[in-house]
């Protein structure tokens, strides 16, 4: 599997969502992070052929996925941010009814939903009414039916948004399952997400690629170091103002900076290997959260 991205371009009027795009995937997880407003989904959106692009083209295994049309579609699965759905349907006839949209045959059909429905973890649910499920149960639904036609291009945009720590896990777990033998483009803002199943990492600001490879790959891609230093609290602000802080840990005896620097911020700070977590900050700087201590 090849999905390989040319000169792609998306305006809407003045603005430019994404700039001149150009990046090869094969099969695997790929992470796509960026803080919200980079292009993500834009760019997500052009490769489920939702949105045609302004300039360049997205070829599949050297086809173009406008021309592929319904083939293309037959081997793409797309979990969006929100997937629409009617409250009223129980778990199994949602799939249901997705398959028939899908052209799945009906005894076909029946067999897949209980298959991706125990993968899945909603046995218990299967009879459930969707406005009655939880936030988390709601995703492995979407991804659910995002696999009836098991499809060889699996598109994800933010799709832990909203889950709690213990469904983001039992998420990527289930991601890392899925990628065994097709391409996964996740999107998020969530470094946590990507960061032990992504074989590979895109880095997009503001509609731009600025850095792709593996998680080793972007941390010696910077260019300053990661420094660990307690200081009183009145040196906050200062140091704040002066460097990349990517976390703050306040104590009874002052607090503990996370520093990103080229230069030795004060005396009795330490060296500390980098995490995906400082990249994010080093790449994406304010807009990753910095003035509050958070990635």
């Amino acid at each position: 599997m090849d999905l390989t991205i040319t000169n792609l371009t998306k305006k809407f009027d003045n603005f430019t969502a994404v700039d001149n795009i150009n990046v090869t995937m094969t099969t695997g997880v790929y992470g796509l992070l960026g803080v919200n407003g980079a292009g993500k989904t834009t760019l997500m959106r052009m490769l489920c052929t939702l949105l045609r692009p302004t300039e360049g083209k997205i070829t599949c295994n050297g086809k173009d996925i406008l021309a592929m049309d319904g083939d293309y579609r037959k081997i793409l699965g797309y979990l969006p941010q929100d997937f629409g759905f009617y409250p009223e349907f129980t778990v199994k006839d949602y799939l249901l009814y997705i398959s028939s949209i899908k052209g799945i045959k009906p005894i076909v059909a029946k067999k897949r939903v209980r298959e991706l429905v125990a993968k899945v973890g909603l046995q218990k649910a299967f009879n459930k009414k969707m406005k009655n499920l939880s936030g988390g149960m709601k995703r492995r639904v979407g991804i659910a039916q995002a696999m009836l036609n098991n499809p060889q291009i699996l598109i994800l945009d933010e799709p832990t948004a909203g889950l709690d720590p213990n469904e983001r896990i039992r998420f990527r777990n289930l991601i890392s399952e899925l990628a065994e033998e097709r391409l996964v483009l996740l999107s998020t803002h969530i470094v946590s997400d990507v960061e032990y199943i992504a074989n590979e990492i895109l880095l997009m600001k503001d509609g731009q690629l600025i850095h792709k490879g593996t998680v080793v790959d972007l941390i010696n891609s910077m260019k300053e170091y990661v420094w660990v230093c307690h200081v009183e609290k009145n040196m906050v602000q200062n140091l704040s103002q002066k460097n990349k802080v990517s976390n703050i840990k306040s104590d009874v005896n002052g607090v503990e900076l996370r520093i990103i620097s080229k230069d030795k911020p004060v005396e009795k700070a330490t060296r500390e290997n980098a995490t995906l977590e400082d990249v994010f900050l080093y790449y994406f700087g304010e807009k990753a959260g910095v003035n509050n201590g958070t990635i």
